[in-house]
């Protein structure tokens, strides 16, 4: 296993950073424990989760998976760089959600007693909160910090300009601000490269990419549908419609390249300015293993620019905006 530092801070994470979305919803929590355990065995340190994930009526269920998985002991908690979030609403009630420095402080402690630890190395906001000023914010998290509940602050699905907002605001209080932002980034969905992307780099916060394969679609889509092993349906068969054409292509040059179209997206990303771990949320240790195996994967400058010509991005941001 490779790792890397997140962002410009000291701490060193896998190139891989596991997603547990799936622990409750789809994967049980005797399978999810092993899922965890191959993944550690396997180096992967970095552990990425929400206090949402569960969804429903079983918010926290994934975070209290993890909680289980902890208490076995054996040293699964001190290997693990643990991550979560807060800002979905964990309740019906007023300050059950967001961001304000109530419900962070009410949140965080939620977190903990799930996840059975007396810290999270990297708490994240879910989502920008455009209503609760960023001194109220950043004061919270500090609070935190000094507590030693948090050791380091991240985002997730900001624009660019959050990120600078939050971060001008963070200097000028004197507090480290965000280490890392996690977006949707994957070979289809190049959007985060305009203005995300420079914007991390600039201000050094590691990108942490969600949904790398974009819902299944970059992982060999058209070859399991001739072959029967699966059928898009809902929001991945629009998908499929409307990127055919880029698929094809995508699933053609992988078959030339001999590796797995899945094996090439992931390896993609780890080629990507600022980008520290894709997180890989499998359901299985098949597809664990099938993750994995990017890491042995080594994309030449040729074939870079042929993924760039089927796929296209945004080389000259954050100036396309620009003449």
């Amino acid at each position: 296993m490779e790792y890397t530092r997140l962002g410009r801070t000291g701490l060193k994470v896998s190139r891989l950073c596991l997603g547990t979305m799936n622990f409750g919803p789809f994967t049980e929590e005797g399978d999810a424990h092993q899922l965890m355990d191959v993944a550690q065995e396997q180096g992967i340190n970095f552990f990425d989760t929400a206090n949402v994930y569960g969804w429903g009526e079983n918010r926290g269920r994934t975070e209290e998976i993890l909680g289980s998985w902890f208490a076995k002991g054996g040293g699964r908690r001190e290997k693990t760089v643990l991550a979560t979030k807060v800002y979905g609403d964990m309740g019906s009630w007023p300050n059950e959600g967001r961001l304000s420095a109530l419900n962070i402080r009410r949140a965080v402690d939620a977190s903990l007693r799930r996840l059975q630890t007396d810290h999270i190395d990297l708490y994240q906001m879910h989502h920008v909160d455009r209503d609760t000023p960023w001194d109220e914010i950043w004061q919270a998290m500090e609070v935190l910090v000094a507590q030693g509940k948090i050791i380091y602050v991240g985002s997730s699905n900001f624009a660019g300009w959050h990120i600078a907002q939050a971060q001008e605001r963070a200097k000028a209080r004197n507090f480290l601000g965000l280490t890392s932002e996690q977006s949707l980034y994957n070979l289809l969905e190049r959007s985060v490269e305009l203005e995300v992307l420079p914007a991390a780099e600039h201000y050094g916060l590691g990108v942490i990419p969600w949904s790398p394969l974009h819902g299944g679609l970059l992982g060999g889509v058209l070859r399991k549908e001739r072959e029967g092993v699966r059928r898009a349906g809902g929001r991945a068969l629009e998908g499929l419609a409307k990127h055919r054409g880029q698929l094809e292509a995508f699933e053609d040059f992988a078959a030339e390249l001999g590796h797995e179209p899945g094996d090439i997206a992931l390896a993609w990303l780890l080629t990507r300015p600022a980008v520290t771990a894709p997180i890989v949320g499998p359901r299985t240790l098949d597809q664990l293993h099938a993750a994995l195996r990017a890491l042995e994967v080594t994309l030449d400058q040729k074939s870079l620019e042929r993924l760039d010509e089927i796929f296209p991005g945004h080389r000259t941001a954050p100036e396309d905006y620009a003449w």
